[in-house]
């Protein structure tokens, strides 16, 4: 039985589709049968991975309000034999507001994953960064949630409300919803406030916190426009270890034995 893991921040410019192209892709590496599910309209994480959203006839959309079975729509990535792909569209933004009247509306995410999990040892989920229906939805299907934050200024802002939100899911939803930790992201060790900002988010929330940090990194920057993951990208790379880490730590917390 496989894990599914959302990576939420209703928070932009946070490394959100950065983490989750790039811990599918660690995961997959590690050889880990795993299924990165882009759940934001921007569909970034589906062009991250080399794929064209404009070209792509089915996607997450469809599944949602039941046009297509998931099978159907998955797509294997031609650079990773053990990652595959259910890709977004822009369509998505349109989802929440046709889904008002469909029963349960809530859980029509869950519904269609259900069957895969049976299928990959993790499936990623790339959460909108908003806490509208698609969000819930992916939060609800998920079986915990991987919270990136920046290590900048305001980085606190907001994580209150999301963590709301998921005590509310946890509440009436999916009360086997997680938190799997909290990610520290773009840090700069040359800058005092990244190294403040690491302190208090651990002192706020210790156990919470992953061990692995993910620095500031041009490669990881880089990567998506040539429509392959940093460690493919440049294995060697600060930003692809640190995400090859952070893949370890999550195997090893859920007990999973490392094929590597």
């Amino acid at each position: 039985m496989g894990k599914i893991i959302a990576v939420a921040n209703q928070k932009g410019g946070v490394g959100k589709t950065t983490t989750a192209i790039n811990l599918a892709a660690s995961l997959a590496a590690l050889e880990f049968k795993t299924l990165l599910v882009d759940a934001d309209p921007q569909a970034n994480a589906t062009s991250g991975l080399g794929f064209d959203p404009a070209s792509i006839s089915s996607n997450i959309y469809e599944c949602m309000v039941g046009e297509a079975n998931i099978e159907d729509i998955i797509l294997k990535s031609p650079n990773l034999e053990t990652l595959d792909l259910i890709p977004s569209h822009i369509d998505l933004v349109g989802a929440e507001v046709e889904m008002i009247n469909i029963p349960n509306r809530e859980e029509r995410m869950r519904e269609a994953l259900a069957p895969l999990k049976e299928v990959y040892d993790f499936i990623i989920i790339d959460c909108s960064p908003s806490l509208g229906l698609i969000t819930v939805n992916s939060l609800t299907a998920a079986d915990s949630v991987v919270i990136p934050v920046q290590c900048e200024y305001f980085a606190l802002e907001g994580l209150g409300k999301l963590l709301n939100t998921i005590k509310i899911i946890t509440t009436r939803l999916n009360t086997e919803l997680a938190i799997e930790g909290i990610l520290l992201t773009m840090y700069d060790v040359r800058l005092r406030l990244s190294n403040q900002v690491v302190e208090e988010v651990k002192t706020h929330f210790q156990q919470m916190v992953f061990d692995t940090i993910i620095p500031r990194n041009v490669k990881l920057s880089e990567s998506p426009g040539y429509g392959i993951p940093a460690i493919l990208y440049d294995a060697e790379s600060k930003g692809a270890m640190s995400y090859l880490n952070l893949a370890r730590e999550i195997a090893e917390k859920n007990s999973v034995a490392l094929a590597k």
